[in-house]
């Protein structure tokens, strides 16, 4: 079967987020010891599989994602990902509807070849900022919410972007820290520039130590940025050493992230299941 690796939220090879993309025959998924060990060969922060639905439903294809330690609950980039390769090999014209653990998510292809996902957006509460978080973090956060089940992250506000942007933490002391990661994050420091936050990544616990640009942390971003900065479509910059921009428009209980994607490696999986 046909294996690509994808580029997310990058309109250029080698940036954005990596991610493996099989589409599968009609029918239930293979075993999940299969597809946890094909993740764990791609061995990128996610790998997703995909199937088409019997038509007349509430959703067109199933999906899942798989970190190379395994399954999550929610993932935009590999989710952007398969929707680009859908669109662009002629699978799937118009909007797009996956059935997924969080429930269903929506993909449109725009005009100028970006993905628009339709998320849930995740609700935000506010915690005290756990014991260990700024040792862990090697900076002292402003403020620590909790983001909603599907998620599970920790949303650590920091003072400003260069703090965000320099950041080395103990990812071993992190990884016991939240449900799956945590994300830091600061106003930019130059809004004219292009975004209005950068942010980072950390989900050790899950086997992915920084990840490059993360779609469903922007679920959560959306609503604390739009907050604070009174509107309802920011851009977001994800400053790892990949980078990637996510523009996100908040929609009450929906979350639209749209970015780019680009097809990098097309090839042939031969084990199959």
């Amino acid at each position: 079967m046909r294996i690509r690796i994808v580029d997310a939220f990058t309109d250029r090879p080698f940036a954005g987020n990596p991610a493996g993309v099989l589409i599968l025959q009609p029918g239930p998924f293979p075993d999940d010891d299969w597809l946890q060990r094909v993740a764990t060969e791609v061995n990128l922060s996610e790998t997703a599989f995909a199937h088409p639905l019997p038509p007349g439903g509430a959703a067109d294809w199933a999906l899942r994602w798989f970190t190379p330690a395994t399954e999550v609950e929610m993932c935009g980039h590999a989710t952007l990902a398969t929707a680009h390769v859908l669109h662009t090999t002629g699978l799937a014209t118009g909007a797009i509807r996956f059935a997924a653990r969080c429930g269903v998510l929506g993909a449109t292809a725009d005009d100028d070849g970006a993905v628009t996902l339709d998320f849930p957006t995740s609700s935000l509460t506010p915690v005290t900022i756990p014991d260990g978080v700024a040792a862990a973090l090697g900076a002292v956060p402003l403020s620590v919410h909790d983001t909603a089940e599907h998620i599970g992250d920790l949303l650590v506000e920091l003072a400003d972007e260069r703090t965000v942007r320099e950041l080395s933490p103990d990812l071993p002391s992190l990884a016991a820290l939240s449900r799956r990661g945590i994300v830091v994050t600061a106003a930019a420091e130059a809004p004219a520039g292009g975004y209005d936050f950068v942010s980072r990544g950390f989900f050790p616990g899950v086997g992915i130590d920084e990840d490059p640009v993360t779609g469903s942390a922007h679920t959560a971003l959306a609503p604390f940025w739009s907050a604070r900065l009174g509107r309802a479509e920011l851009t977001g910059l994800q400053g790892s050493a990949r980078t990637g921009l996510v523009r996100t428009s908040l929609r009450g209980d929906r979350t639209l992230l749209t970015g780019h994607a680009v097809t990098v490696i097309d090839g042939e999986l031969l084990a199959a299941p």
